[in-house]
């Protein structure tokens, strides 16, 4: 939509500095250690959707899908 911007991929874990995301930033990405250290965002993320649900709603962000 003109006017607004999409939400860029990690985003959220770069602004809460979420220690995963800081080691992630040190490594190579798509490294063997990359992809194990990722594993973790995945499958056990320190996060709440609630807790992201409310930074995006801070951040002015807007959920949307289309209609039908």
């Amino acid at each position: 939509m003109d006017g607004y911007i999409d939400y860029q991929r990690r985003e959220f874990c770069k602004d809460v500095e979420c220690p995963t995301q800081l080691e992630l930033n040190s490594l190579e990405e798509g490294s063997e250690d990359y992809e194990r250290i990722r594993a973790t965002c995945k499958d056990s993320c320190r996060f709440t959707t609630y807790q992201f649900h409310h930074w995006l709603i801070d951040k002015g962000y807007l959920i949307m899908r289309p209609e039908g």
